[in-house]
């Protein structure tokens, strides 16, 4: 099954009237869009609680880098960026995705914004997985790990740069805080998931609104995060 377009498709269904184009019309498909990558968004939230609570299991944390420095001195990545928190936070992201299959499944654009994530995808799809659930956790834990390798990348670049994170100093990089997950996973669902509603070229639109105001959500998530007592800092 392939998708003809969010855009087209929300205007045939009525949720758009002539003129709103310019505002319901686009704010909607915003929304749609934020759920669809839901599982992207929310990675870092499971990677942090995967981070900091499973090593109270008596394993690990395993930094990615190995703890190994780069050549100008500073950490590869850091501690922060943990293969607990890389693979858990993927995999829940994964079951967070069959969750949300299984809360609207068979929901079609008349249902925005909480359209099915299998809208679209089926048997032909490279990324089928046998069954929806089954293809559900594997495109929720691929939008996740895509999610979190933009952020290592963030992560990276920073500390390249000299703006690595010291103890409860921010970076001072808040671009580089935010938008690298977010451009990561929608790059994924854009190129690879194409045909389905993840994946629909109308969603760029969306996309690029999204990213505008991604520093500003990741900001307020962050503050949520902090006075719940999952973060041990705002940022």
């Amino acid at each position: 099954m392939r998708t003809s377009g969010i855009l087209n498709s929300l205007m045939r269904t009525g949720h758009c009237m002539e003129g709103d184009v310019g505002s319901i019309y686009i704010w909607l498909l915003v929304l749609t869009v934020l759920w669809l990558y839901l599982p992207g968004f929310l990675v870092n939230t499971w990677a942090m609680m995967w981070g900091k609570w499973f090593p109270k299991t008596g394993y690990g944390p395993w930094p990615i880098d190995g703890g190994k420095i780069h050549r100008d001195g500073n950490r590869v990545l850091g501690d922060g960026k943990t293969w607990n928190g890389l693979i858990g936070g993927a995999m829940t992201s994964g079951l967070q995705a069959m969750l949300m299959v299984k809360l609207v499944s068979g929901n079609g654009t008349d249902s925005a914004p909480f359209v099915d994530l299998m809208y679209g995808i089926g048997p032909e799809d490279w990324f089928w997985m046998g069954g929806s659930m089954a293809t559900a956790f594997f495109v929720g834990s691929m939008l996740g790990l895509s999610s979190l390798i933009g952020d290592s990348t963030g992560s990276y670049i920073k500390r390249r740069r000299g703006m690595k994170r010291e103890g409860d100093v921010s970076s001072k990089a808040p671009l580089l805080d935010t938008l690298p997950f977010a451009i990561a996973t929608f790059a994924f669902g854009a190129i690879f998931l194409q045909g389905s509603a993840i994946g629909d070229p109308d969603n760029l639109i969306a996309m690029f609104i999204i990213i505008i105001f991604t520093p500003v959500l990741h900001r307020m998530f962050n503050i949520i995060g902090y006075r719940l007592g999952w973060k041990d800092v705002p940022y």
